[in-house]
Order: structure tokens, then sequence, then C-alpha cells
């Protein structure tokens, strides 16, 4: 989540076929071979002529939100990075390339190895100048980018002096000169011997931190002098490292990094397979480089020194090699509870509900926004799910009559023309739908997976197995799956507006105007929207929308567990929670954009508990979901915000634990279940647990 206020490792074997993509404007590459499904083709899946025609029918915002960028002409604008503070603003913030941050200075540039701490509620690893060039630079614009790596060229005037290149999970540094010049290091230059290809390699000290640096240039003092073409290269030496460590660290690191490929797959069914992805750091050599995966990733194929960085999810192995590999467990994407162990009893009770329940439903229970709107969607389609299940035809066919007026307005192009709301306008400068009216920002292109994944399930819900109601809706919720997720760029939309491949999990803010980078709040709600995206794909007989929401669905689900629901905090004793509920570029804190109650940390990660959260939300099992549980309602009270999807999280821990839940559910008062919930599902949902 961004800013807003809110009431509501498993191996992948080379030979596998994985799809590619590179630099943003490039075709992708491909490499093929093997048995695993893939998930896509070497040619383009994204028929951008007609995403063309459909947003010219929808008509342009406005005016933008986006101000002045520093962008390179050409490219499509970098929303909900890890960068994305590079572009947007009245000045460049700082970035936290995992391991290390990095910003702007007023000549250059500067990096730093975060010193983290850990407080009550919070863990720090925030922005540090330890090293840095004095270029003479005055000005920086992103002149590249892909979903992991950031080239930013240095300026002074119009004089390009030369390029930057940061990438997520790489340590390095790499410094490309585009003309012959004479740099200066924030210190000394202690050269330490002779590198690969003529390089130099050498160290610089400060701030209690020694960084190793290679270049191409004549090193005197602090001043390297570089010919065009030439490249410095700066890393944090890892505590302990021995003097042949560095130095192999040293020769790993001597190409400049160049970029980032990604490449996806998937092997087996939904529910015993895995999600594969491959990312490929790439130099000017195309050799080995210095990789470093997040805790818990795994090193597959990496040559790793049994040295570690400090970051904030925890020791981080330093390694070597081209190709960080990983994979997370695949989830069967859902929106279906199972209701056939229900006792008659069970059925009778669940009926009564769902009949109340739908005669609350009229034109003003659905709200005009993004958000609002896409909420109250998806809570009536779950409704009308219910109906359909109990046999309930005269509730179901009122419900699907209702919805299907609500989601016309939401796909019509000239929907805008009628209302001014419930529809989408195209931003042209950032290449994105806005939904109007605007809310918590999404003008500012925050949360978009979010609002989008709640219209995205409930179109599924209602279409399925309705080839009229895919072919009227498709035209423009494939737009909206696009925004959130286009398989490739395309002029119309960035690839993976919101997803970072490294962290595996979205980034929520759009411009992301924050000094600790951009963040996230909702992981329930990001893993929700992949859900909807599959199912979507699924219904509109997309596969490769399907297969795509299924990989980020996986890895969101594996993030959302690792960092989030069932945190491994042993190296944060300071820290006295058992959640992360925001988790930023450069800290990671127990707490929400919206409310200090103890509550709202664990219930924005619950939200909005679909059917396929049994398969990840339990992380931690029983004890977990207890000691969540004693911070979130310590009195047992749960008539709290968000106590609906408490109770459904409590029911998860034991058939015991199911049965109370249930019965507090009976009696939990109306106004403290949520907008997007009902109480025909919260009673639905934790039944089909018991």
């Amino acid at each position: 989540m961004s800013v807003r206020l809110r009431a509501g490792a498993v191996a992948l074997v080379a030979a596998s076929a994985l799809v590619l993509t590179a630099c943003t404007g490039t075709a992708p590459e491909t490499r093929t071979g093997g048995a695993d499904r893939t998930t896509g083709s070497a040619s383009p899946s994204v028929d951008g002529a007609a995403q063309q025609r459909g947003v010219a029918a929808l008509g342009a915002v406005t005016k933008t939100t986006a101000g002045s960028m520093r962008l390179a002409d050409g490219l499509v604008p970098p929303t909900n990075r890890w960068f994305s503070g590079l572009v947007y603003g009245a000045a460049p913030q700082p970035v936290f390339p995992t391991p290390i941050s990095w910003q702007v200075t007023d000549d250059g540039f500067a990096a730093g190895l975060p010193v983290v701490s850990a407080t009550e509620k919070t863990i720090a690893g925030g922005a540090v100048q330890q090293v840095g060039l004095d270029l003479g630079a005055d000005r920086t614009l992103v002149s590249a980018y892909d979903q992991v790596s950031v080239t930013v060229e240095h300026r002074k005037g119009s004089t390009v002096l030369g390029h930057t290149v940061l990438a997520q999970g790489s340590p390095l540094v790499s410094y490309t000169a585009e003309r012959a010049q004479t740099t200066t290091a924030t210190g000394p230059v202690t050269a330490t011997g002779d590198g690969p290809d003529g390089t130099t390699t050498g160290t610089v000290a400060a701030d209690g931190r020694t960084w190793g640096v290679v270049t191409s240039g004549d090193l005197d003092g602090s001043r390297i002098a570089l010919p065009r073409g030439g490249t410095v290269v700066l890393f944090p030496v890892p505590d302990d490292a021995t003097s042949q460590q560095v130095r192999a660290l040293s020769a790993a690191a001597a190409s400049p990094l160049q970029r980032v490929t990604l490449a996806r797959s998937s092997t087996g069914s939904a529910t015993d397979g895995e999600q594969r992805t491959a990312l490929g750091y790439r130099t000017a050599a195309r050799g080995d480089t210095v990789v470093v995966p997040q805790p818990g990733q795994g090193a597959t194929g990496l040559d790793c020194t049994g040295l570690h960085y400090a970051t904030i999810t925890g020791a981080a192995p330093v390694c070597t090699g081209d190709v960080l590999r990983f994979a997370a467990p695949s989830l069967q994407a859902d929106d279906r509870l199972d209701l056939s162990d229900l006792s008659s009893t069970e059925r009778e009770r669940l009926t009564a509900q769902v009949r109340a329940d739908a005669g609350d439903v009229s034109e003003a229970s659905f709200g005009a926004d993004s958000y609002g709107g896409g909420k109250d969607l998806y809570r009536v389609a779950n409704l009308y799910r219910l109906a359909t299940q109990l046999d309930l035809d005269d509730v179901a066919t009122g419900l699907r009559g209702q919805l299907v007026a609500q989601i016309d307005q939401w796909t019509d192009p000239d929907g805008c023309g009628v209302s001014g709301t419930r529809c989408f306008r195209y931003d042209d400068t950032v290449k994105g739908l806005v939904g109007q009216a605007p809310s918590y920002g999404s003008d500012e292109f925050n949360d978009h997976h979010f609002h989008y994944g709640y219209l995205l399930s409930a179109a599924a819900i209602v279409a399925d197995g309705s080839d009229e109601l895919v072919a009227k809706w498709r035209p423009v919720l494939d737009l909206v799956a696009a925004d959130i997720a286009s398989p490739e760029a395309t002029a119309v939309f960035p690839e993976l507006r919101v997803y970072d491949p490294y962290a595996q999990h979205s980034w929520a803010s759009g411009y992301s105007p924050f000094a600790d980078g951009n963040n996230q709040e909702s992981s329930s709600e990001a893993v929700s929207a992949w859900n909807g995206l599959a199912r979507w794909g699924a219904v509109s007989g997309s596969r490769a929308t399907e297969q795509l929401g299924d990989w980020l669905l996986a890895n969101e689900a594996v993030s959302a567990q690792r960092d989030v629901l069932d945190p491994d905090l042993r190296a944060f004793p300071g820290f006295e929670h058992t959640i992360v509920s925001l988790n930023w570029g450069g800290k990671r804190d127990h707490a929400t954009w919206f409310s200090a109650d103890p509550a709202a940390p664990a219930g924005i990660e619950l939200i909005p508990m679909p059917a396929v959260a049994t398969g990840y939300v339990a992380a931690g099992g029983k004890r977990q979901i207890a000691r969540v549980l004693a911070e979130a309602v310590p009195e047992g009270d749960y008539a709290v915000q968000f106590g609906d999807y408490l109770l459904m999280y409590r029911a998860l821990a034991s058939g015991a634990e199911a049965k109370a839940a249930l019965a507090a559910a009976e009696e939990l008062p109306a106004e403290h279940i949520d907008t997007g919930n009902t109480r025909s599902y919260l009673l639905a949902w934790i039944m089909s647990r018991g």
C-alpha cells in the first residue's frame, strides 16, 4: 500500500523452457528446451494496436499528475518501481537496490551499505553515504530500465558524462564514462593490485565500511582518470572477508553490470507444481558477477562465498554467478468456497443469511471510485457465488442483474461521458488507466493492483460460463489487467507495472516520493489481485493472462508468508512484534497508514480473504496465528476494524478454533464487517474450514 488513509528454493534446471524479457523497449529474448510449461512465446503476446484503439475509445484524463520527469525520451514512465523516486518529484529520492542504498548528490552520486537496526516497531536500514564519485554533474535522468535494473544518466548541462547501472540483488555500482574525464572519489583509493582485463583494484574506506573499487582508469589518490568508455565499479566489502575473498569479489565485479533479464516458467499442476523465476545479471564481459539472493530465496547454481551482507530482511548471502534462480509453490487460483461438507443446519443458517444480505443490496450499494466501488462489486459477487452454490436461483438472478448493470458501466468505453464516475480514462503521459473518480492517490498510480484486482475478481465470478459477458467486458477489462500486469512493454503500458521479480512482491506507490524508497502495506490485496487476474484469464479464455496471474500469485504469496505473516525475525531482537505490516525499500514497520489500532497491522494483511488465502495465510500454523491474534485482539474482542477477517484467520488454526470463530462471527456487530465482506461470506468461509 502507498500513501492512503483507509477505513475499510527449489532448483530451476538450466534446460527449462523460459521466457525472458530484457530492457524496456527492446524485443524479448527467448530460451527454449526442456519440458516445462512455458508462460509465453518468442512472438509478441500483446496486440499493441488493439490496446491503442481501446484507450483511444476510453478518452484521456483531464490532466496528468506526473509533473516533470527525469526520464529519457521514448521510455514508458516507470511507476511503482523500487527506483521510481529517481524519476518523479522535485528532486531524486534515495533508492534501495538490495543490499545497498544509492542516491544522487549535487555533483554525482553516493552509495552505502545500510546499517541495520531494530526498535519496537521498526527494522531500519536507511540510505547512507559511504562512498561515491564527484562527476561534475548537475542533473540526472533515467535512461534505461528493466524489471530489476535501472540506468541513470549523469549530465552537466546538455553534456552526457556517463551512466550508472544499479540492480536489485546486486551490490555493484557500475559507472561507465561517456567521454574522457577525471572523477573524484569521496575518499582516497588505496590500490591493491591488478584486476582482469587491464583493470586496477583498490579500496576506499568511510564511516567504518570498506568498499572495493575496480576501474579501467588511472588511480591517483582520490582521483580516477577515465578514458571514453572507462569504468568504475564499487561494491561493499563484506564483514570478515579475507584478502583472498576480496580479490575474488573484485574479479567478479570487474565487468560493469548492464542489465538484468527476467525469465519465468512453471512445472507441474497448480496444486503440486512450481512457479520458477530466473534473473540473468548481464555484464559487459558477459561473465560471472556478484549476486545477492534474499534470505530464504536460495542460491541454486551460484557459487556462494560464505560471506553475508546485513539487510532489513536478514543476512543475505554473497555469491558469484550470472543467474539467480528460485521457485515458489504454485497456488490454485480460486474464487469458490468448498461448501460440500456443510451440515444441513449450517446450510440452512447460511441460506437464511444469504437471503438477508441480498435483500440489502441496491444500486446505492456500489461506490463510484475504483477502490470502494471495486470492493463493493467484489462483496456482492461473492454473495452471488454463494447464492448459486446454495441453489438460491431467485436470489442469484437478482444479484447477477445488479452486478451486470454495474460492471457494464465500468466497462463501457463511453461511460465517463454518462456519469463521470465508475469508468476509466487513459493517462497518455504516464501510460495507464485511471479510475474516475480517483481514490487514495490512484490518479498518482497508487494501489492500482489493489483497486483493479477487485474488479477483475468480481467480473470473473459473474462472467464465468457466459461468452456473452466475456465478449462485452473483455475490451476494457483486458486493458485493466494490462495496466497492472502487461506481460510485455507496449506503447500503451509498461511491462508488469507494479511487480518486482527480485523482491517477489509488488510496490504500491506510483511515484514513490519517499526517502525510504517505495512501499507496500496490503500484501493480501496484492495476492488477491493476482488471484483475480488469473481467474479473469481463465474465464476470458486467455491462457497467457491466466499463466501470468499464476506466476504472480505464487510469488506474491511466498513474499507474504516470508516477509509479512511469518517472518524470521531472529536477527532483529529489538523488534517486538510477530508480523511486519508495512514494507519499504529502506525499512520494515509494524504500522499502517490509516490506524494505530492494534488490529490494523494484522487485518490489513488478511483483507479480503479470497478462497485462495487458505493456501498461504496460515503460515507458521496454529502457534503463529495465536501470537498474531494475541497482539491484534489482546482482550479477545473481535468487535474491531477487520474483526471479520481476524475471525476467518482464527478459523485456520484448528477445528476447535473454527467452531469458536463461527460463534463469534454470528454475534459480530454489523459495523465491524468490512465493506468488501458480508456476514454470509464470513460465515461460509469459517464453515468451510470447520
